[in-house]
């Protein structure tokens, strides 16, 4: 049985790995303060759904639109999500609780705690089917409809009468018939459990029927070897029976598995939907793109990360910048650049793996990857300059990346004079705007963004944070010329004075 709550045609995997890019681009946007929310009680599963799902954004639009109507409907119906997804846990637990013993390599055994498990699962599945029948009708995305039908589909009351017979056979309640054949040197070969018939006649009729003839052999109470012979002979008959019914186990296990990660997103989602409320911010679902439309504006957009993290109040910004390839962020220092960077980039993540965004409005073109490129903190492991090691991370993104891509720029290249600096930068973020890569660049360097802004070029916009005469920050950007200052004075009168 699929679930298909995160894809259409395919389950959901959650990843332990990732790519040096992922890991960089999770700790540049502080995405753990996002994911630990989606954890709820420090639950390391839903961290770990969530870490998978957001570092693995799709750019499919049909994709987005499918995840975000699972959304909304999650939203709608809260408790029965959560009852979904309770009911998962509790037979994940109930089969570490049922199947798993000392003595689980013999076929005996496995037979006999996979028919406990089973008789286990079967409740489970009950439950499950019930909601599908009786909350169906509140759901209207693709996602769930297709779920609960499938559900009542393979969950008829046929098949839960059919298993519970098998199982109850299983139990051998008039012992076993086997059938085998001789081998050689007189060796049984070919055993084959036998179905035992049942019989339509009453008591009576039984006690006077005919007997059929036949031998019987009967094993002294003391005896040992007979005991663990016949022992061996059960377990022979029993084993093909017993490796079909742990599959069986083993599929409705997976069922459960998978249904519990793609619904884990969505607990995930509504975690952090009840922290952002709870502080009266903004949330919407975005509006996604194709590639190739270069779209990008949103309304009251603010750092969710920032906002988790406190409780004073969060300045949002508004930007219209479609059609724009590049954009420079220049202005004081302490004026909020990064923090607009990181709130762009996370907006990005999040509508591209079917997430509400932190915005009253957010509507962009997706992109195939995002990168990030951000200034590092001095390293005295380093074995060469902090000029090579900006320039040697740059190098391992442009081996990965493609067109449409999207990188993140955060003070990059200053790590040399003004004038080198500059030429660098401008020389890199050239090259991948020939090769149709979006750019966003926070920097202090002057130079760097004149050279564009003097080519009065349509599709690079340049916006600086505001500082007020007194300096003071309203940590608010404006469409501006880049500024040949970044205040350094403030920040001295700041610390010293």
């Amino acid at each position: 049985m699929k679930v298909l709550l995160l894809q259409k045609n395919d389950d959901f995997t959650v990843r332990k790995e990732f790519s040096i890019h992922e890991e960089t681009l999770f700790k540049d946007l502080e995405l753990q303060i996002i994911c630990n929310a989606m954890a709820g009680d420090d639950n390391p599963l839903l961290f770990s759904i969530s870490k998978t799902a957001i570092l693995t954004t799709t750019a499919d639009l049909e994709t987005i639109q499918y995840r975000q109507d699972i959304l909304k409907d999650c939203l709608k119906n809260r408790d029965i999500i959560q009852n979904l997804y309770q009911l998962t846990e509790t037979g994940i637990q109930g089969d570490k609780n049922h199947y798993y013993n000392i003595f689980v390599n013999y076929p005996s055994s496995i037979l006999h705690y996979s028919d406990e498990t089973l008789n286990f699962y079967m409740m489970i599945l009950k439950k499950i089917r019930t909601i599908a029948d009786e909350k169906a009708s509140l759901f209207s995305s693709d996602g769930f409809v297709q779920l609960f039908s499938m559900l009542q589909q393979e969950l008829t009351d046929s098949y839960f009468t059919e298993i519970a017979d098998h199982l109850k056979n299983l139990d051998f309640p008039h012992g076993l018939s086997v059938s085998a054949s001789l081998g050689e040197a007189n060796k049984g070969i070919n055993y084959v459990l036998r179905k035992q018939k049942k019989s339509n006649k009453n008591w009576l009729q039984k006690l006077f029927a005919k007997k059929e003839p036949g031998f019987t052999f009967q094993l002294a109470e003391r005896d040992e070897s007979g005991a663990r012979a016949f022992s061996e002979l059960k377990d022979i008959a029993i084993n093909t029976t017993a490796n079909t019914l742990a599959q069986s186990v083993d599929h409705i296990l997976a069922f459960f598995t998978q249904l519990q990660i793609e619904l884990g997103f969505y607990i995930g989602c509504l975690n952090l939907y009840d922290q952002l409320i709870e502080k009266k911010l903004f949330i919407s679902f975005p509006v996604a793109f194709p590639l190739n439309e270069h779209q990008l504006s949103f309304l009251k957009l603010y750092d969710s990360c920032l906002a988790l993290g406190t409780d004073t109040c969060i300045q949002s910004n508004d930007l219209s910048a479609n059609k724009k390839d590049f954009i420079f962020i220049t202005g004081a220092n302490q004026g909020g650049k990064s923090t607009f960077l990181r709130s762009m980039g996370i907006a990005h993540l999040m509508m591209q793996c079917g997430m509400f965004v932190c915005a009253e409005l957010f509507q962009a073109s997706v992109c195939t990857k995002i990168f990030t490129h951000y200034r590092k903190e001095e390293d005295h492991s380093m074995t060469s300059g902090k000029l090579d090691e900006e320039l040697l991370r740059m190098d391992a993104i442009i081996e990965d990346i493609t067109p449409h891509c999207l990188v993140l720029f955060n003070e990059s290249f200053a790590a040399t004079n003004e004038r080198d600096g500059s030429e660098i930068a401008r020389q890199i973020t050239q090259g991948l705007l020939e090769n149709d890569i979006k750019l966003f660049f926070v920097t202090h360097l002057y130079e760097f963004p004149h050279a564009f802004f003097d080519k009065h070029l349509d599709n690079i916009l340049f916006l600086q944070a505001q500082r007020s005469p007194d300096g003071s920050r309203s940590f608010q950007f404006t469409e501006k010329e880049p500024s040949a200052t970044s205040y350094g004075q403030d920040l001295y009168n700041t610390i010293f004075l």
